[in-house]
C-alpha cells in the first residue's frame, strides 16, 4: 500500500490574521476553500505555487479559547538559501528560527 503527502493541518482562532501571516512571512496563497453550510466551520487551503503540499487552516465557529498545543510539537519546515535574509524578515513575528532551518510557528 502506497501514501502519498497531501497536507498539514493547524487550528486556528483568527483565520484572517493567520491567512495575512502565512502570506506575508512565506508567500502562502490560498488555493482552496471548503465552508460549511450551516457556517460552523471554514477549511482554508494555503500553497506555495510550485508544489502540491498544503497547509490546511481550520478555523472552528464555537472554538473561543486558544489552542493548547501541550506536550506536542507542530512545525513546518522550509529551506532558504539566505538564512540571514530569511532571519531578519521573520524577526517581527513569533516565529523560532534555528541554524538547522527549521521555523515553528504558533499562531
Amino acid at each position: 500500500m502506497n501514501f502519498t503527502f497531501n497536507h498539514y493541518n493547524y487550528n486556528v482562532l483568527d483565520l484572517q490574521k493567520s491567512m495575512q501571516f502565512y502570506e506575508n512571512a512565506l508567500g502562502l496563497k490560498e488555493v482552496r476553500r471548503k465552508e460549511a453550510e450551516d457556517g460552523s466551520y471554514i477549511l482554508v487551503y494555503l500553497g506555495d505555487g510550485k508544489t502540491d503540499f498544503t497547509l490546511e487552516l481550520t478555523w472552528l465557529r464555537d472554538r473561543k479559547e486558544a489552542y493548547n498545543l501541550g506536550e506536542n510539537e507542530f512545525h513546518l519546515a522550509f529551506v532558504t538559501q539566505d538564512f540571514e535574509a530569511a532571519h531578519q524578515k521573520h524577526k517581527k513575528w513569533v516565529v523560532s528560527v534555528s541554524k538547522i532551518l527549521l521555523w515553528v510557528f504558533i499562531l
